[in-house]
């Protein structure tokens, strides 16, 4: 019969009939760990490359099978509010900055001309600027004459086909190319300056509030001066 070690925790082991519990591995990283990490992410990205949206939820699922449904909803209301502040920061910072944006109308100042650029897929014999007042009446036409395929800046002083100095507003842009016998219409972008910010309440979404010219969504900029 063999002999039960009675100072064993466990009897049981000596006959063989358990086995000792194995140390719980401690998981890498918790949920409130991966949170703050992507929360401090998101408030120190740069704002022209904001975080992709499908890399996010994909690591945000990839805790859903350790952290349980209800700890995932909790963390991540926490993290749409730390998002919306972050937005928010980031995206104060452009009130009063100047950015490039698709746009058919640019706002002429007392001071200042309006600034575009367009982007030729190929050479261009010509490239023309044609500048409308709010009724669409032509007002001045830039001709730009031959022009290499790339990025093409544009700028228009305020001045009317007759050189006299246009009044402040809003103006119409239209830029085409003639490329070989055809006539291609481009979408340029125009510069305007950013009054206000609107970040969406939960989180997702900045709009951009253009001088004289309205809303527009914060994804549509392509560039910041």
């Amino acid at each position: 019969m063999p002999v039960i070690d009675t100072q064993n925790t466990n009897p049981f082991e000596s006959l063989g009939l358990a086995k000792p519990n194995a140390p719980k591995k401690k998981s890498e990283m918790g949920m409130d760990t991966f949170m703050k990490l992507m929360v401090t992410q998101l408030n120190n990205q740069d704002p022209m490359k904001p975080m992709n949206n499908e890399q996010m939820l994909s690591q945000i699922a990839q805790f859903t099978s350790v952290s349980g449904i209800s700890e995932l909803n909790d963390s991540f209301k926490k993290l749409t509010g730390s998002l919306a502040n972050g937005q928010a920061l980031q995206a104060s910072s452009l009130v009063g900055r100047e950015v490039y944006t698709p746009l058919n109308a640019g706002m002429l100042g007392n001071d200042k001309g309006i600034n575009g650029s367009v982007q030729l897929d190929s050479s261009a014999s010509n490239v023309l600027v044609r500048v409308s007042d709010a009724l669409g009446r032509p007002v001045r036409q830039l001709q730009l004459g031959p022009q290499p395929a790339g990025e093409l800046r544009f700028s228009w002083d305020g001045l009317d086909d007759q050189g006299e100095f246009s009044e402040p507003g809003r103006y119409q842009i239209q830029v085409e190319a003639q490329v070989g016998d055809e006539t291609v219409a481009l979408d340029p972008l125009i510069a305007a300056r950013v009054d206000s910010v609107v970040v969406d309440n939960r989180g997702f979404g900045t709009t951009l509030n253009l001088v004289g010219l309205g809303p527009i969504d914060f994804k549509d900029v392509q560039q910041i001066h």
